[in-house]
């Protein structure tokens, strides 16, 4: 690794740990709101069981995103901040698949084994 490169990567570390025990200030700050679960699903209109349905988790997690007690996190923040921002996407893609009978199906085959002979 180039030095100079490295040098800055140690100083960006000690930067990092000054502004953590309190002794700098961060050069910027980013305020990253947690998204309203109950706030969304009252968009939609449904239920807390169809919620959770709809977004694959367990009626458990979405009450305690709503209740304060959990916060989501990873993919669950972006599936809520997507759901909050293009709802008919997410009613489009939980839609069912239908699957089309149009194709004549094939017979099935039965295998015939030669009829044993007692000799």
């Amino acid at each position: 690794m180039d030095e100079k490169l490295f040098a800055e990567l140690v100083e960006s570390v000690k930067e990092m740990k000054a502004i953590r025990r309190g002794d700098a200030k961060p050069s910027r700050v980013f305020d990253v709101k947690d998204p309203n679960a109950k706030a969304i699903r009252a968009k939609f209109g449904l239920s807390q069981a169809e919620f959770a349905a709809l977004l694959g988790i367990s009626v458990g997690t979405l009450r305690n995103w709503e209740q304060g007690a959990r916060r989501p996190e990873g993919a669950a923040r972006i599936l809520l901040r997507v759901v909050e921002i293009h709802p008919q996407v997410v009613r489009e893609a939980s839609a069912p698949v239908r699957v089309s009978t149009d194709r004549p199906r094939r017979k099935r085959q039965t295998r015939t084994s030669p009829t044993p002979t007692r000799g």
